[in-house]
């Protein structure tokens, strides 16, 4: 990975040339499947790349108004919209923007169908098959006590006239196996409905660019839902989408030693890339080795545990030596924030050229507006 050393840190990086080659993937589940696959923009919401994901994809899902807008006035084609709840005040001006709008519960769905069918859009209600396939207890919607999605026991059959589609999300980082024990449990919990729907969504979790991801099992899945339900089938990846096509570079401030070599980088974990701490886990490096010097890399917040891992070099690390962390496009330009008064980094898109092109600088005035 060459990144250019005029390019002041820390930064963010992503790839058109990697983002092509998974929207390639992407292509060909559509075309072996029939399914139709949309952005989940909560993962990534880069809008410079819109239109070239646009030609492969089929819309976008927001979580919230805003995400609803951006999709709608920059990917364009299809907008999806769930929330666990919805303000009155973000109904209504979420109804300006989305094409389909996903009910967490069946008193959302009874409160607001009315209006939302009066303005033309379709509706479905987000079901719970209550069947965890994962570990991570904070990322799994199927967890006890999860208030994500209906439950068949709380599922109000008077519904059924209103509703033309059922969404599930159950899924974090996973392969098609896990997507198999959650439809065998949709089938058998939610089946006897199916036929009387146009349409059913599998939610995101799908890490559909994995080296490792079986494909051919996913276009069966797809496929069975498609010829035994006539429905429409929608998946709604965003990690999976832009897996391996973003790049973070920082730079070492300092060195200190505290029974091990501590790297303070000018980044964050806590400001700049969240999910190091919150999923948690540890991001790949450009030239990590299984053994060699032995370094904790550190932010440079007043926050004790901001800490991004630790590694192992081939040679000694110095003040002013670039750290190049991996598979950065996801959950970090989204989530990031202005702790500490940490300013935001720039935003680079590397073009099929091999040139990196400034899209967004920020500056004081970004830290300052959200202030009082």
């Amino acid at each position: 990975m060459k990144i250019n050393p005029n390019i002041p840190t820390p930064y963010y990086l992503v790839d058109e040339t990697l983002l092509i080659k998974n929207l390639e993937i992407i292509k060909t589940i559509k075309e072996r499947s029939g399914c139709k696959v949309l952005l989940a923009q909560k993962a990534f919401s880069m809008f410079h790349f819109y239109p070239l994901m646009a030609k492969y994809l089929d819309g976008t899902t927001a979580s919230g108004l805003y995400e609803a807008r951006l999709g709608h006035e920059h990917f364009g084609k299809e907008t999806h919209v769930y929330a666990p709840a919805f303000k009155d005040a973000d109904f209504k001006e979420i109804l300006k923007y989305a094409d389909h709008i996903v009910f967490n519960s069946v008193t959302q769905l009874m409160r607001f169908k009315d209006e939302a069918l009066k303005h033309g859009k379709t509706i479905g209600i987000r079901v719970n098959p209550e069947i965890s396939t994962q570990t991570h207890s904070m990322y799994d919607p199927c967890a006890p006590t999860s208030r994500m999605g209906t439950r068949l026991i709380d599922l109000d059959e008077a519904i059924l006239p209103f509703i033309s589609g059922i969404h599930f999300h159950t899924l974090c980082q996973q392969n098609a196996d896990a997507l198999e024990v959650t439809l065998k449990e949709v089938e058998k919990k939610f089946g006897k409905y199916l036929h009387q729907l146009k349409w059913i969504n599998f939610g995101g979790g799908h890490h559909l660019a994995r080296a490792d991801y079986d494909l051919d099992l996913l276009v069966k899945l797809v496929k069975h839902f498609k010829e035994t339900y006539d429905l429409e089938v929608y998946l709604e990846p965003g990690e999976g989408i832009v897996l391996n096509t973003g790049f973070f570079v920082s730079e070492v401030l300092d060195i200190v030693k505290n029974d091990m070599d501590i790297a303070i980088l000018d980044t964050s974990a806590t400001c700049h890339m969240p999910d190091v701490i919150e999923m948690p886990f540890t991001p790949p490096v450009v030239g990590m080795k299984d053994k060699g010097h032995h370094y904790r890399l550190a932010g440079y917040t007043c926050l004790t545990g901001d800490n991004i891992g630790e590694y192992h070099f081939e040679k000694p690390l110095e003040i002013g030596s670039k750290i190049i962390f991996e598979d950065m496009a996801l959950y970090t330009m989204v989530k990031n924030n202005t702790f500490n008064g940490i300013p935001l980094p720039a935003i680079y898109a590397r073009n099929l050229a091999g040139e990196d092109i400034l899209i967004k600088s920020f500056d004081y005035l970004d830290f300052k507006k959200k202030l009082s």
